[in-house]
Parts: C-alpha cells; structure tokens; sequence
C-alpha cells in the first residue's frame, strides 16, 4: 500500500483555511483518494486544553491566563500528539490528510510574544508536509472579515494581522530554503475558483492528474 500525503492549509486568520481544507478534502475524495480532514489544535486531550486556554474557560489560580511559553510548549505537545496519534497511521495506511493550520502558525503566531528560534527548535522533530498551501491574503482585508466576529475590534486585528503577515513571509523563505514545498495562493478569491486552483496547483506539484 502507498502511502498517503499530508498536505497543510496555513493564512491568516480570516484568509479561510478552514473552509479551503474542507473543500480540498472534497475534491480528493471526488478524485477517488481516501481523504480525511484534521487540525490544529487537534481534537485530542492537548488540544481540548489549548482551546479552552484560548476561549478563557482556562486558567491559573486567580483567574491568570497561561503564559505565551506554557501556550507554545502546549502547542509542540499537541502536535505531537496529533502526529502520532492521528495523522501518521492515517498515513500509513495509505489516506491522504489535510491540516487545517500545522507549523507554520506556530512560527507566525507564537513569535508575536516569543523568541522564533525557541518555537523553531520546540518543533524542530514535527513531520514535514508533502506540500503545504499558504493562504495570502492582505492583512487589511483579512482584519476587516475578523472585525465582523464578536469582540474583534478593526484596529486590534489590523495591527495583529501586518505582524503574523511578516512572521508568515520569513517562515516560508526560511522553510523553502530548507527544502519544504509551499505553494502561495491568492486568498482574497472567492471560496470556488480559489478551491479550484488550489486543487489544481496540489495535484499538479504531486503529479496526479
């Protein structure tokens, strides 16, 4: 049995890798691939922690939230967990997956508060996607489809958004130079054409027509 392929969606918040990982997903199974849809934070034990970290339900004695090293090192355990638990039989076993978000958030987000080279080296074991797709989006668009969710204020999401953009950037060109395949994709395209040609680009760079 060949085995499978773990491809990644990563974007800013509001570029949709939610919705476009579920729509890859879609078309693989349309093709005839055994294809199953996961994320991060996974849906295990620390992932079940990190969300209810980071909706507040969460916290410290005294109501203190967790700080930014205890949120990371949740996130490198979580993926690791994910990866054995989840993703690696899946792969295994021939099933192609989708990640909703993987490392790269990692890079681009936990840096805003923590040395990147820390992030880097907590995660320096993590499987390698076969490809990963990069959402690009502009941070202002991005920031204006997050100021329509509750409690997300323009300007705050504004600033947040240029900062991950510019995390995101310097990932990919470290990433790429080290041999990790990224694909860009225009994100301000409706959810369709931009499905189509993420399908597309995919299928292309891995030689499945």
């Amino acid at each position: 049995m060949d085995r499978g392929k773990f491809l990644v969606i990563e974007g800013l918040d509001g570029a949709g890798t939610t919705t476009q990982a579920g729509l890859l997903v879609e078309a693989l199974r349309r093709r005839g691939l055994s294809a199953q849809a996961t994320c991060e934070p996974s849906k295990g034990p620390v992932g079940a922690l990190i969300r209810q970290a980071l909706s507040g339900r969460l916290s410290l004695e005294g109501g203190k939230a967790l700080s930014p090293q205890t949120l990371a090192l949740l996130f490198a355990a979580d993926r690791d967990d994910h990866l054995e638990a989840e993703v690696k039989p899946a792969l295994e076993q021939g099933h192609w997956v989708v990640s909703d978000r993987y490392l790269l958030s990692s890079l681009a987000y936990q840096p805003l508060s923590l040395p990147v080279e820390w992030i880097a080296a907590l995660n320096a074991h993590a499987l390698v996607p076969d490809c990963t797709v990069f959402l690009r989006i502009e941070p202002k668009l991005a920031a204006s489809r997050l100021s329509l969710r509750p409690r997300v204020e323009l300007y705050e999401a504004l600033e947040t958004q240029r900062k991950v953009a510019e995390n995101y950037e310097r990932a990919i060109s470290i990433r790429r130079q080290a041999g990790e395949h990224i694909l860009s994709m225009d994100a301000s395209l409706p959810k369709e054409p931009l499905s189509r040609h993420i399908e597309e680009a995919l299928l292309g760079y891995l030689g499945i027509k």
